[in-house]
């Protein structure tokens, strides 16, 4: 597999490196848009102006184009620009557990993952980091470093840094999380969550289009797979989710329908969310993906045989 960046000249490498460090110096990276001078103060993401890395691996829990036999070369990165009361990652997305790492380190890291058989480069939850992570895949490239990069987000994304990351991500993994702003904000403190996530994702279908595989038609090497994350009581508004997917990007878009919610961090109180989802509102979430016409991705019905 051949990853996009490769094909990147060092003019075009310089570019998008000036401009996503523009970004990260005003610290407008994300639609958070602090402002702040991160080398003085963290923004709302909590992130510092250097990199924090919780962990660096290869990874088996994705989807299976995504995984493969190898797993997927998964780089957690500390912080987030959510605030989610659920969050199963909480340690590393709002306590800020990790080492402070260097680009060069990083990149080195990345060689590592390669030379393990690692199928791709995954990073979770970036958008705060996203100039640190190209300057890091640069300085990788350079060494050696030929596996595609996987944006692994939450979709709560900038559309200017997406655009500088256009040629250099190979495939888009966007959780597309809420269709109503009041729940995103309530549960998320993600305040305009659904436009700012919906034209973050026709960003990255513009960019990679369809999910495309290798010639054994098994792992993924371009394009863009969805996730959605079924929420108690339809808070994430399911349905609207799926047409929005099926009219914008098509009812052939690789969808990943997941039903393995639980109650963790501060979610366990909440007399909305501090359940797991049951197999009546997981099987309507299943209606739904039936009568907007899906063909491809993957659903989890079998998590309710263990409950």
């Amino acid at each position: 597999m051949s990853a996009s960046y490769l094909s990147l000249s060092e003019i075009q490498w310089t570019k998008k490196l000036q401009a996503l460090e523009t970004l990260h110096r005003g610290c407008v990276l994300c639609p958070r848009a602090c402002g702040v001078d991160r080398r003085e103060k963290p923004g709302v993401c909590g992130a510092p102006d250097g990199l924090v890395v919780s962990s660096v691996n290869t990874h088996f829990g994705e989807e299976p184009p995504i995984t493969g036999e190898g797993g997927s070369g998964t780089v957690f990165v500390s912080h987030c620009n959510l605030k989610c009361r659920f969050c199963q990652n909480y340690p590393i997305s709002q306590l800020g557990n990790g080492k402070a790492m260097t680009a060069l380190e990083l990149a080195e890291k990345l060689l590592g993952l390669q030379k393990r058989g690692a199928h791709n480069i995954n990073f979770v939850s970036p958008a705060h980091y996203t100039f640190r992570i190209a300057e890091a895949i640069h300085l990788a490239a350079g060494m050696g470093l030929t596996l595609p990069i996987v944006w692994n987000t939450n979709a709560y994304e900038r559309v200017e840094a997406l655009r500088e990351m256009d040629g250099i991500v190979d495939i888009y993994l966007p959780d597309l999380k809420y269709s109503d702003d009041l729940h995103a904000k309530r549960y998320s403190g993600a305040p305009n969550y659904w436009k700012v996530a919906t034209e973050a994702i026709q960003e990255m279908f513009r960019q990679v289009g369809q999910l495309r595989y290798d010639e054994e038609g098994e792992l993924a090497t371009r394009g863009i797979l969805v996730r959605h994350l079924v929420l108690p009581e339809g808070l994430a508004g399911t349905r609207e989710v799926l047409r929005f997917i099926a009219e914008e990007l098509g009812p052939e878009t690789t969808l990943s329908l997941m039903a393995q919610y639980f109650p963790a961090h501060r979610a366990a109180d909440d007399p909305v969310i501090g359940r797991a989802i049951m197999e009546e509102e997981y099987r309507v979430a299943l209606d739904a993906l039936e009568e907007f016409g899906f063909t491809e991705g993957f659903t989890q019905e079998d998590i309710f045989r263990f409950c």
